[in-house]
């Protein structure tokens, strides 16, 4: 490989066909075959022959800035996104995960009411994360651009993409519709084993 191609584009584990009626094919496609393969293509190009050409990824999204930060973190924060659906996945968190958000929300629907506000509320373009601090405990955190936890020392787990991309050719302008059709697909196996507790 050369040192140009430092970072790849995972396969996706499911057919693009898959998350179907929660997002379509089509989006797959612009999103995770095109965006996502245009961040990790201009990353590659930026970081050749710098310091962080050496680096993983997640290095470089905390020790970066401007374009190298962008493109980092929105290549990182795309696999994240996408590797946590799987349509026939668990549908509820359970063990130590749902205690702490039971403990912390009152209960699991209203910490799915208080994800989707934050993911609503987010002006223009970014995301809306879940993420640990080093003690275990939850923050729902509202970022911008390509903003991720990682940057301020917690430990992501969770993440909905509210940029236009993600949802528009599904949803058009109803960002809170597709916020709340997207619970459908989390495979919360995937998002237990993030939490290290």
């Amino acid at each position: 490989m050369s040192e140009n191609m430092k970072f790849t584009q995972p396969p996706l584990p499911y057919a693009p066909d898959a998350l179907m009626p929660v997002i379509s094919p089509v989006t797959i496609d612009f999103h995770y075959g095109k965006h996502e393969r245009a961040y990790i293509d201009n990353l590659n190009r930026l970081i050749e022959g710098t310091k962080y050409a050496d680096m993983p990824l997640e290095r470089i999204i905390v020790e970066s800035d401007g374009p190298v930060f962008n493109n980092a973190s929105q290549a990182w924060n795309h696999i994240f996104y996408f590797f946590q659906f799987n349509p026939s996945g668990q549908k509820v968190p359970g063990g130590k995960l749902m205690e702490r958000i039971e403990a912390q929300y009152g209960s699991y629907e209203e910490f799915q009411k208080e994800f989707e506000a934050a993911g609503a509320s987010v002006f223009g373009s970014g995301w809306v994360w879940l993420a640990n601090d080093e003690e275990g405990k939850l923050s729902i955190i509202k970022a911008s651009n390509a903003d991720n936890p990682l940057t301020q020392g917690l430990n992501p787990i969770l993440v909905f993409d509210v940029w236009e991309h993600a949802y528009y050719l599904d949803y058009q302008n109803r960002r809170p519709d597709y916020l709340h059709k997207i619970w459908d697909i989390v495979d919360w196996s995937v998002i237990e084993s993030r939490y290290p507790f």
